[in-house]
């Protein structure tokens, strides 16, 4: 569990410095070099579409060459060179470039990463291995989200923003000093590199376990509901939130999530994975449900909160469950194709979420989501069989 927590610690301080700027970033295109929203757009989605191609890539070469920590710390390293294209970068064309290698390095660094999750913890306690994991995660974007709500509420006149660049490097170049205490395990059952072959990996997916299937279609389906967090954004701000308390809102989901994650985690591994899966689904539902109806400025931060509670019921317990029925020779890949299913279909989703914004108004959105996420509980409920190990 040593291994996992030096791990939590890389993701603690880069989520530091990657949430000290991301919020910003569309301040800084519009102010600074006049950027119009769709071209921010264009920018997000060039960057979130390569993340997406380079995860499942990033879980194939770190199974065919066994070099898990490797292909992790040079994903880990994009977030550094990020934020020094960002210092130089003289236009919004250089502003794509820094999202482009941050979105890269990210792409690289997921599935090698929860594979070494996965290799470092014990079996019987894979949910609260994933739970530590996620909880040093989401603290570590909770300090930088308010990091960025302290600077915008300080800021007088012009924002420095290359000084807080330079500030956000510290914790980045942190992070990646934490390799030094992670250290890789080989698993004894490994097959030979030249074997992870496309061919080999065309016939493993024909035969990999049909728990695995349904749930990757699952997520699929439950992901085109799941839109990007910007729409929460602007819906807190159409009941009367400013730009900086919008900030701490997430803050409050940051925090939510990261003292859950743990608990949420070690109950998986005493009730099994499916009962938390099918609750967490169950409780994104009342989220955009709440989001949809929200009448107040109450109830939409109370539903950040419960946000964070549906972030700490699956994204962990998910990963522990990829862990126990994916192949062993193909965990990498296999946590970068669920990966890359989810950053795939943000971008229908987003753009579903989007129109049906602009000819109906907030509600029908949300409650589109909320519809897509009942129908994902309701198929793992009905057809995913639980893990032996866990009936």
């Amino acid at each position: 569990m040593l291994n996992v927590f030096f791990l939590g610690l890389v993701s603690f301080f880069t989520d530091i410095s990657t949430e000290m700027v991301y919020p910003l970033i569309p301040l800084y295109l519009t102010s600074v070099f006049g950027a119009t929203p769709a071209l921010i757009g264009v920018i997000e989605g060039i960057a979130e579409s390569v993340a997406s191609l380079m995860k499942i890539y990033g879980g194939y070469v770190s199974d065919k060459f066994r070099k898990r920590k490797a292909v992790a710390f040079i994903g880990y390293s994009g977030a550094v060179f990020y934020k020094f294209i960002l210092m130089i970068a003289g236009s919004w064309a250089g502003v794509l470039a820094a999202r482009v290698v941050d979105r890269i390095g990210k792409g690289l660094r997921v599935a090698p990463r929860n594979a070494l999750v996965s290799d470092s913890a014990d079996k019987q306690h894979l949910g609260k291995a994933f739970g530590l994991h996620k909880s040093l995660d989401m603290a570590g974007a909770a300090i930088g989200i308010l990091f960025t709500y302290f600077f915008l509420r300080r800021s007088t006149g012009d924002f420095n923003y290359t000084r807080l660049f330079v500030i956000a490097l510290i914790p980045a170049v942190i992070g990646l000093c934490m390799f030094f205490f992670v250290k890789e395990k080989k698993p004894a059952t490994a097959k030979p590199a030249e074997k992870i072959s496309f061919r080999f990996l065309l016939k493993s997916f024909r035969t990999l376990d049909k728990r695995l299937k349904l749930y990757l279609l699952v997520t699929l389906l439950f992901t085109l509901g799941n839109s990007s967090d910007a729409f929460l954004l602007l819906k807190a701000s159409a009941v009367g939130y400013s730009d900086s308390a919008v900030v701490l809102l997430f803050f409050f989901y940051y925090v939510s999530a990261s003292v859950l994650a743990i608990p949420f985690g070690q109950l998986s591994d005493k009730i099994g994975r499916k009962k938390l899966l099918v609750a967490g689904y169950l409780v994104f539902a009342v989220v955009y449900s709440g989001f949809a109806f929200a009448p107040d400025r109450g109830l939409i931060a109370a539903m950040f909160v419960l946000y964070g509670a549906y972030s700490a019921m699956i994204v962990g317990v998910e990963r522990a469950f990829i862990t126990e029925i994916a192949p062993q020779e193909l965990m990498g890949t296999m946590h970068g194709l669920h990966a890359t299913i989810v950053g795939i279909a943000l971008l229908p989703a987003s753009v579903v979420t989007g129109l049906l914004w602009n000819y109906f108004g907030p509600v029908i959105p949300f409650v589109y989501g909320a519809c897509l996420s009942l129908a994902a509980a309701l198929i793992l409920l009905l057809y995913l069989v639980p893990h032996p190990a866990r009936t």
